[in-house]
């Protein structure tokens, strides 16, 4: 039997999904993962050798992506390093392997899983998510490189080739939208907008490109990540420490941070002021008793997505040729992957054929003394042109692709070393 490479091994594609289609949000909160168990979950996985894996993280999803067929170990590892239980978390769990797993990645990349449909915002916390765990890892792998990329391909198609995030109803977009449809006279508000990761800079650029002057601060941990957003966005940044101060004159709270536990809570609106607070943040960043306060009115991210139900409508319409484009690009995939598994045994009989072909022109020098290089041009080219041939059958015929390898074995390598032996 040929003893082929076992790269396309790593194709044992799975995903482990916890969405917001099973788990409310607090439940979402409780298997969320954070950057700092990156370092944690990376080295217990390969400390099992359980292959590659990497996590997505949003406010609508937890994801576990995985080239191991062992799975349900990688999905073990991930709830001692967050310091859940297994049993806990499978209870939510979507489970998917191979192409249902790989089709379920370029819908989530499609926006077509985000709760709100055509949510693009998606595509980049994926690549970030990758990105950061392939540095963490310092090496990639082929099989998640290429599903990566395409993921990103199909995501640019279908942004520019249907209408599915016309009506721009991302969740950043919802806070805003919430706004402008729930509050008068908005160029008066104070707002103030607490943590600017990826969901905090898009409230802000929405802000900025829907309200009319708004009069915006924002406030984070990191005083230099604030600096820096104020300075792209124009807008005055407070320092963390004059927070609670701020707060007493804030009209609007947007709270957009990534804190494991609730950060605000009772004890911030102690004065009666009127006060919309939104909670952008998964898990609660922002405690929901803080409506025993009758000023203060709390919205979150499940209410936001309830307000843009006309939006989504539109979108759904879409959705056929969304997904027109997401098989196109599975068919791609799919040739890519079929070709892989394939590469070994077509590189082996390429291989065959030059050794002979060696052979062939060391026994035409050895007697003539000369080789004329255009005979070699063409030996090469009749090499190629049957290896050609070759590979278009097991590729056509990937069920056969074993017994014709094994049996070109035979042909040109096992019956010829035979007749050698048989000879002397």
């Amino acid at each position: 039997m040929l003893q082929y490479s076992n790269i396309h091994q790593t194709s044992n594609f799975a995903v482990l999904s916890i969405s917001y289609e099973k788990a409310d949000v607090e439940t979402r909160g409780k298997f969320a993962f954070f950057d700092e168990n990156i370092k944690s979950f990376v080295s217990r996985v390969h400390q099992k050798d359980l292959g590659d894996a990497f996590v997505v993280s949003t406010c609508n999803r937890t994801e576990i992506y995985t080239t191991s067929s062992n799975y349900l170990l990688v999905a073990e590892e991930y709830c001692k390093t967050i310091g859940v239980n297994l049993t806990d978390f499978l209870q939510f769990a979507n489970i998917l392997t191979k192409e249902e797993a790989l089709i379920h990645l370029f819908r989530v990349a499609a926006g077509l899983e985000s709760q709100i449909i055509g949510d693009f915002e998606i595509i980049g916390q994926i690549k970030k998510a990758y990105n950061r765990f392939k540095k963490e890892r310092q090496n990639s792998n082929p099989y998640l490189e290429r599903a990566i990329n395409s993921a990103i391909q199909i995501s640019k198609r279908i942004k520019n080739e249907t209408g599915i995030s016309n009506g721009a109803a991302s969740v950043s977009y919802a806070a805003v939208h919430y706004i402008l449809n729930n509050q008068k006279r908005i160029a008066e508000k104070n707002i103030l907008l607490l943590g600017v990761g990826e969901i905090g800079q898009n409230t802000v650029e929405n802000l900025v490109k829907h309200v009319y002057q708004p009069k915006i601060k924002i406030a984070n941990r990191t005083q230099e990540k604030a600096e820096k957003i104020s300075q792209k966005y124009n807008i005055p940044h407070v320092d963390y420490s004059d927070f609670d101060k701020e707060l007493k004159n804030t009209d609007i709270l947007i709270v957009a941070t990534g804190a494991k536990h609730p950060i605000i809570n009772q004890s911030h609106f102690p004065n009666g002021k009127e006060t919309l607070v939104i909670d952008l943040s998964i898990p609660h960043n922002v405690e929901k008793n803080v409506t025993e306060n009758e000023n203060v009115t709390l919205i979150d991210v499940d209410e936001l997505s309830k307000q843009i139900q006309e939006t989504i409508q539109q979108r759904e319409k879409e959705i056929p040729k969304a997904e027109k484009i997401i098989k196109e690009l599975m068919k791609d995939f799919m040739e890519w992957e079929k070709k892989r598994k394939l590469a070994p045994n077509i590189h082996h009989f390429k291989a065959v054929l030059k050794n002979m072909e060696r052979n062939e022109m060391h026994n035409f020098y050895k007697k003539n003394k000369y080789i004329n290089i255009t005979d070699m041009e063409l030996s090469d080219k009749m090499i190629q042109k049957i290896t050609n041939r070759f590979a278009k059958y097991i590729i056509d015929n990937p069920l056969k692709a074993e017994e014709i390898s094994k049996l070109m074995h035979e042909i040109l390598v096992e019956q010829p070393n035979n007749e050698f032996n048989e000879k002397h």
